[in-house]
């Protein structure tokens, strides 16, 4: 199964099984790139069965004279089995974006499918693979940190093991194996109990840090699967920061592809 990367994208971002009093899963092997693909995948697969997902969120984007605007949204995600999750993120609030709809069925190394609906021009636009590096809306988040994050979609490498805070965490490295991304390789602190993301480092094609992405208050639902309450994505190279706080998490709420077909974009008016 994929990780959501809003969160972990979205996002993505991605929430798995445990309690916070279990021990730790053991990764066997000691090869650093063998390790690396075992952490991950028992990551993926601690995230099997949510089905579908609902989330109000609210986007504060901030430049770095401290100057701050703030947009409301929705993301819903349907689990799609053999392949990537549907996601389909519309705006509330202000005014300008009310109605900007954003829709993306991931793939493993297939390009993604994402299209992007504008009220103002009442048309729909579609997401140039090539472009998937591009900043999603204006916002620290680029188009590809809105899919979900398939296992095949990387290489992994073990790096070490460190504490982030009071949480013991593996730290793994994974460079993109698909298409037009625009990082040449990605850091991860993954915490050992929950398997779930502590802090995402991004490396852009120059191999110099990019960005920062910070998880925080991390809840368990349905009793099996752990959701952030904040995500905050600084842009080391501007100054720039972007921080998404997440309520009123809902599953099983009867999604079906139909819920995010191409017309689903206009039917969701935000």
């Amino acid at each position: 199964m994929k990780i959501p990367f809003l969160i972990m994208v979205i996002l993505c971002l991605g929430l798995y099984n445990g309690s916070l009093g279990a021990q730790s899963e053991q990764v066997e092997s000691t090869d650093p790139v063998i390790k690396g693909f075992e952490i991950a995948s028992e990551m993926i697969r601690k995230d099997s069965g949510w089905i579908d997902q609902h989330v109000e969120m609210e986007m504060i984007l901030s430049n770095r004279r401290g100057e701050s605007s703030t947009r409301s949204l929705n993301i819903r995600r349907l689990e799609v089995e053999n392949d990537g999750d549907k996601t389909l993120t519309t705006f509330h609030y202000p005014k300008d974006i009310k109605g900007t709809s954003f829709l993306s069925y991931t793939h493993s190394l297939d390009p993604d499918d994402q299209w992007l609906y504008l009220p103002a021009l009442k048309r729909i636009k579609r997401i140039s693979s090539a472009y998937k590096s591009g900043p999603f809306v204006g916002s620290e988040f680029a188009y590809e940190d809105m899919t979900s994050q398939e296992l095949e979609r990387y290489t992994y490498k073990w790096l070490r093991d460190e504490f982030v805070g009071e949480r013991e965490a593996f730290v793994i490295e994974r460079q993109p194996a698909y298409e037009y991304s625009g990082y040449s390789r990605q850091v991860v602190w993954l915490d050992k109990i929950m398997y779930q993301p502590l802090r995402l480092d991004y490396y852009d094609r120059k191999d110099s840090l990019l960005k920062v992405l910070n998880f925080e208050g991390y809840k368990k639902y349905l009793n099996r699967f752990w959701r952030p309450d904040k995500m905050h994505m600084e842009n080391i190279q501007t100054g720039k920061k972007t921080s998404l706080i997440m309520t009123d998490y809902k599953f099983e709420n009867g999604f079906t592809d139909r819920d995010f077909d191409r017309n689903a974009l206009r039917r969701n008016r935000g």
